[in-house]
């Protein structure tokens, strides 16, 4: 998320430190962020891996952001990290086979993008019951989002980028310059490279692509819209969208004669490459530490 399908087998769902996305991990420096040799730190806490991570995102800490504990405490000893997109309840039950006591997530963990979220409703059975689970293992969870998008490039999109080997193909911010293809073809990629099973496209797939926008995650309908208007792509790629709004203006664009597709990748997988590659930037920081991305998967089904 922006500010404001297949059941995934179990190879799929936990990559390991060393081999986040399939990509070599960068060898830990001599001296870490802390300016400790590796082996002068053997414990860290959840708050000095928290500061660490918004000092050197470059985030500024506001009263409005979401990027705080939302279960556990900032003075626990951290025995292992899990980077995730979503705790999911599957994904808290991996964490604790792993022994990792500090999970990371990009969304929401109760469902709700307010500060609030634990509180939201008043009252839920699920909430309490997946807090209680949380509590009883000692595990907290810290939210990286203000301070991932806030890195430059942003942490989401550079690990999009770097999943699909699009590293040279930049056009601008959020465009890319592919070497013509398919609209077909293109989707076969991104569900390849992505692990994706099924995508949603407005267009022909035999439309020729070259010239793309990314904006992985939800960034809403104006921001995807005005992006068509100003970027020109000949496909907008995009984690999410209202129904009502980019999704109908690409078809009435269409219809009117202008050259655009939409890709709808879904929210969840669009930016789990982001703390793929989150996973892999903490760990020369952290040496020592074991640090273990579990893709939460797809919450939706195709039927």
């Amino acid at each position: 998320m922006r500010k404001r399908d297949s059941q995934w087998p179990r190879r799929k769902f936990i990559t390991t430190g060393l081999q986040v996305g399939g990509l070599a991990v960068v060898a830990a420096s001599p001296v870490n962020v802390f300016g400790k040799k590796p082996n002068e730190i053997t414990a860290y806490t959840v708050g000095q891996i928290s500061d660490m991570i918004l000092k050197e995102t470059g985030f500024k800490e506001n009263n409005d952001t979401v990027d705080i504990i939302k279960a556990g405490n900032r003075d626990m000893k951290v025995n292992g990290i899990v980077t995730t997109m979503f705790a999911t309840i599957e994904v808290i039950h991996k964490a604790i086979d792993l022994k990792a006591n500090l999970i990371i997530v990009h969304e929401p963990t109760f469902y709700s993008g307010r500060p609030d979220e634990r509180t939201w409703t008043g009252n839920s059975d699920v909430i309490e019951r997946k807090l209680k689970l949380l509590n009883d293992n000692n595990i907290t969870v810290w939210r990286a989002h203000d301070s991932w998008h806030t890195i430059k490039p942003d942490g989401i999109t550079n690990g999009v980028i770097r999943k699909l080997g699009w590293n040279n193909y930049y056009a601008g911010e959020n465009t890319f310059k592919i070497p013509s293809t398919s609209l077909k073809q293109l989707v076969k990629e991104l569900k390849q490279k992505m692990d994706i099973e099924h995508l949603r496209i407005v267009g022909d797939k035999d439309d020729k692509i070259s010239k793309v926008s990314l904006l992985p995650g939800a960034w809403g309908g104006v921001k995807q819209m005005t992006t068509i208007i100003n970027d020109k792509p000949d496909v907008l790629i995009v984690g999410e969208v209202s129904e009502w709004e980019t999704a109908e203006y690409v078809r009435d664009a269409r219809a009117l004669g202008d050259k655009i597709s939409l890709i709808i990748l879904g929210h969840a997988m669009s930016e789990e490459p982001g703390m793929q590659w989150i996973a892999e930037w903490l760990q020369p920081k952290l040496p020592g530490l074991p640090i273990t991305h579990i893709v939460s998967g797809n919450p939706l089904q195709w039927v």
